[in-house]
């Protein structure tokens, strides 16, 4: 068998710990509570636009949680993770400790607003893929992990600099992209290969 390209590589053990995470949520759910003793909740994602119309409706049927996110989930006021969509927490540049508000519709749609940023501080390094196949900048001997989602709407490619936004206290696992200088013009050609390796994967998985 063909070796495989370190990018390749590393899409294929997200997308496993992906499944893998889904098929512990699912387990979860069934079994009632997970290891922490805290329910996981799998939601149906909605418009965050939805949030005023919600708030100002008084016969409003559903639930409504405020909680803090964790660089993936919301941890909810009530002890219970909340799933955060990847594309909406890396577009709105979440970091660890923003306070969010869930309102779960009566039909299980869940919508999302950020009600408290945290302070922010920039930070600059280098994009790479360690060897958990993790997506991470690289700064100070330091590693941020970013979201996949990140990483694909930005074309981010190993070598690229990038500068991300963490909390400005506290110790931070993630950070949230802010803006990528390319490592080099030939770039452009690269990620439209690993597009394409992307797309062969999703066809294969």
């Amino acid at each position: 068998m063909a070796s495989l390209e370190p990018e390749t590589l590393a899409l294929l053990k997200r997308r496993l710990e992906e499944a893998e995470r889904n098929i512990q949520l699912c387990r979860q759910l069934i079994g009632g509570t997970g290891s922490t003793g805290s329910d996981v909740i799998m939601p149906t994602f909605s418009s965050s636009a939805k949030m005023d119309a919600i708030e100002a409706d008084e016969n409003f049927a559903g639930k409504i949680i405020n909680g803090e996110f964790d660089g993936e989930h919301m941890k909810g006021d009530d002890g219970q993770l909340y799933p955060v969509p990847a594309n909406y927490a890396s577009k709105s540049k979440l970091v660890e400790g923003d306070k969010l508000k869930l309102a779960i519709e009566p039909d299980g749609a869940f919508v999302y607003k950020q009600i408290g940023p945290k302070d922010r501080t920039r930070v600059r390094g280098v994009f790479d893929i360690n060897e958990q196949g993790q997506y991470v900048v690289k700064s100070d001997d330091k590693e941020y992990r970013l979201l996949l989602a990140s990483v694909t709407f930005y074309h981010i490619d190993r070598g690229d600099t990038v500068t991300i936004l963490l909390p400005a206290e506290g110790k931070a696992v993630w950070g949230a992209v802010e803006n990528v200088i390319k490592a080099g013009s030939k770039k452009s050609d690269k990620t439209k290969e690993e597009d394409d390796k992307e797309e062969e994967l999703d066809e294969i998985i």
